[in-house]
């Protein structure tokens, strides 16, 4: 079970994560997926790979504040210009619509930029 004072214990081989940026920094872990909660984005759920061979479960709102950019009131899912990333598990593609979802879109490309680095 995980302490109050850590941000994330790995599951299967209990490896803790003290903060959130050692997490995101950790290159033993990889971002593989996001599972859309379209009624509260904030309850999407990112998928990551620790090298243990365990997948992680964090929610986005975790992440929420890692994201400064516009938040767009409408929901494009499924329209015309949808592409429909969110839809699919494994897709972490940017989506260039001003969309409710493009703050996660954005996020996931942040996420995946801070563990390039």
């Amino acid at each position: 079970m995980e302490k109050p004072d850590n941000f994330k214990e790995c599951t299967c081989c209990r490896f803790t994560w003290l903060r959130r940026e050692d997490f995101v920094a950790d290159i033993g872990i990889s971002l593989i997926g996001y599972e859309a909660n379209f009624n509260t984005l904030e309850l999407g759920i990112f998928l990551f790979n620790h090298t243990c061979g365990t997948t992680l479960a964090i929610d986005a709102g975790t992440f929420r504040d890692m994201y400064s950019g516009p938040v767009y009131k409408e929901r494009k899912t499924g329209g015309p210009d949808c592409r429909g990333y969110c839809l699919i598990r494994t897709e972490l593609r940017v989506c260039h619509n001003k969309c409710e979802c493009a703050w996660v879109r954005e996020l996931i490309q942040t996420l995946r930029r801070k563990q390039d680095s």
